[in-house]
């Protein structure tokens, strides 16, 4: 009997692996790390441009050459993951090599200019049979059953793009960032090679893995890919340097930021704000949570917060609310926020958060990743794992009361105050800790001004209807320096809110209206 059900157990599992995939052994992130390493000890060289040609299209040539969604890898298969394929062209300067892992091996992707179709003819005909493919989308049925939804989208640079259900494409994120911001020029890495491992016909998971290069940097990637709600990306990545970098930002998010409450209004616009993500927030690692509302300066402005083990941190679209933008077309209430959530001991470092200048909405103008304190010199490894949410809520549970509203105006006109070069900001507090105080509740205000701002005036009060509470400054920068503040609410000594902090330069849309 026991002889019996030995044989009846192997027989089972071997007939149990006839239905697993069998190629997850034949490649893996130890061959992708090993491809990084060997790069890094070799002199860098840049990817090969498409022709020329390509390059020059025009946003609406470019737009034209389209792929067949019925061309899509594992469609025939009826696979829940498809991938559809895109040409370089415009922005997309050079190709990357993809490769597929299926039970069959690791094999190349060939190009097929057929999977494409254009209304310009001469300019289907005009694409090299061997021009590659500058990325590629990833489709789910995560909204509807019976419909591949695009979810994640590798193309361009190291940038990638991710939503979940219900959202439209705002946010991107990138394998990394050098330099970004800094005088001696931003240095841009490329992911040059793909491996998309095929999952099985009804997998809610797919893993994917990179190869990053650039003239300072070449990286190993693994994403761990699960649509949802939210589509949470697991990472695991390691860098090779060959030179020194001043600033390297790990997990790096990249937004848009163009005018919101907290801003004036540019002349001749009607909506009253339009941007991808209205704040930066941190989880640090003592537990404190810090919200800080983005901003378009006038000039680059770059802040960094100090965290020793920070537990996580993203630009968020917390206001949700479709009054708040009135826009048809773009619908910003539905551009998700991005969560990178940490794992294993990340050490002393700082999240950094570059704002630049933009004219309009059609510039990704804010940039944010955690980044070691110190520069780091050529010939280090480094290892990093984390996961990286795209979704209308994303984030974990937070415990202490949000800010929900930041308005920032004049302190010497009516409502504002009577203090010429003051600025009045009023900040909404909700939910959290707040839930289910009535509106006697003793909240004491800690704020303080940095760099020399001074609080001229501040209090509390319950605003009914909307359970919310209000905090209101009266706050005077030093003369040509810029307004810096922090703030948040207490009861009995501890914490009730997250701390609000903001930063806004002399040279300010607000002052310039005195």
């Amino acid at each position: 009997m026991l002889v019996f059900y030995k044989r009846f157990l192997v027989v089972s599992l071997a007939a149990v692996c006839c239905f697993l995939p069998t190629f997850a052994a034949a490649f893996g992130f130890a061959d992708v790390q090993e491809k990084a390493r060997e790069l890094a000890s070799q002199d860098y060289k840049a990817p090969q441009p498409v022709p020329e040609f390509l390059q020059k299209l025009s946003y609406d040539e470019f737009r034209s050459i389209r792929f067949n969604p019925e061309e899509s890898l594992w469609r025939d298969a009826g696979s829940k993951f498809q991938v559809m394929l895109m040409s370089p062209g415009l922005y997309f300067k050079h190709a990357v090599k993809i490769n597929i892992i299926d039970a069959e091996g690791v094999h190349d992707l060939a190009f097929n200019k057929n999977f494409f179709s254009t209304d310009d003819e001469n300019l289907r005909k005009r694409l090299p049979a061997d021009l590659g493919y500058a990325g590629f989308k990833l489709t789910f049925p995560i909204n509807q059953a019976d419909l591949q939804d695009q979810f994640l989208v590798f193309a361009g640079a190291s940038y990638f793009r991710g939503v979940g259900k219900g959202d439209r494409f705002g946010i991107s994120a990138r394998g990394a960032a050098l330099d970004t911001g800094l005088m001696s020029g931003e240095e841009f890495p490329d992911f040059v090679e793909f491996w998309l491992e095929r999952p099985s016909k009804n997998s809610g998971q797919m893993k994917i893995y990179g190869l990053l290069n650039s003239p300072r940097l070449a990286g190993a990637y693994e994403f761990v890919v699960n649509p949802g709600d939210s589509t949470v990306l697991d990472v695991r990545a390691t860098l090779f340097t060959r030179d020194r970098i001043e600033l390297v930002g790990v997990a790096p998010l990249t937004s848009m930021f163009y005018y919101g409450e907290n801003t004036a209004r540019p002349a001749g616009n009607w909506r009253p704000e339009v941007h991808d993500s209205d704040g930066l927030l941190i989880h640090n690692g003592t537990g404190e949570w810090l919200w800080n509302p983005l901003n378009n300066p006038k000039s680059l402005h770059i802040q960094s917060f100090y965290v020793d083990n920070a537990k996580g941190f993203g630009l968020v679209q917390r206001d949700r609310a479709f009054a708040s933008y009135e826009d048809t077309e773009a619908l910003y209430e539905q551009r998700p926020s991005t969560w990178v959530t940490s794992k294993g001991d990340w050490g002393e470092g700082r999240v950094v958060l570059v704002e630049i200048p933009t004219p309009d909405e059609t510039n990704d103008n804010i940039v944010a990743f955690w980044s070691p304190r110190e520069p780091v010199a050529g010939g280090e490894e480094m290892h990093f794992s984390y996961s990286l949410a795209f979704g209308a809520d994303p984030l974990p549970s937070q415990t202490p009361g949000r800010a929900v509203n930041s308005f920032l105006g004049r302190g010497d006109i009516m409502g504002g105050g009577d203090e010429k070069g003051a600025y009045r900001i009023v900040v909404d507090f909700d939910g959290g800790a707040l839930e289910g105080l009535n509106d006697e509740a003793p909240l004491a205000i800690d704020a303080s001004g940095q760099a020399g701002t001074e609080i001229l005036e501040h209090y509390v009060s319950y605003v009914p209807g909307v359970d919310r509470w209000r905090l209101s400054l009266l706050a005077k920068p030093a003369d040509g320096k810029a307004l810096a503040l922090r703030a948040a609410l207490s009861l009995d000594g501890e914490p009730v809110t997250e701390t609000w902090t903001y930063t806004l330069l002399s040279n300010n849309d607000i002052r310039d209206a005195q």
